[in-house]
């Protein structure tokens, strides 16, 4: 059984780096065709993919969000973390972070996620 669990502050001064990370249980991150996905869903928004770092390390980013993401993985902790530079009042939403299994002729989609954390960016 795959557990992911975030962590992280739950508010975010503006300018300021948003982090969070994901610790990854009953897989590893570096599984075949694995991806580790971070996700977020504004206040009355639809779910935004920001980007996801695969199993070979590669990371992938939203176009719109690339200049202020970045993440990473500890592979000896088997955690996954989301850095977002620079952020402001309408980075406010609640993080996910899921796992995605695609691979040459097959994609599985996101069929493991964390509860979510609520970050509010205010002053």
């Amino acid at each position: 059984q795959v557990q992911l669990q975030e962590s992280g502050p739950g508010l975010v001064k503006p300018s300021q780096t948003l982090s969070l990370t994901c610790t990854v249980s009953g897989a590893t991150t570096t599984t075949n065709y694995a991806y580790w996905s971070w996700i977020r869903q504004p206040p009355g928004k639809g779910l935004e993919w920001m980007g996801a770092i695969i199993y070979s390390g590669v990371t992938y980013y939203r176009p719109s969000l690339k200049s202020r993401t970045s993440i990473s993985r500890d592979t000896s902790k088997n955690q996954v973390t989301l850095q977002l530079s620079s952020v402001s009042p309408e980075d406010t939403a609640v993080y996910y972070c899921a796992r995605g299994i695609s691979g040459p002729g097959f994609n599985y989609g996101m069929d493991y996620w964390d509860k979510g954390t609520q970050v509010t960016v205010s002053s």
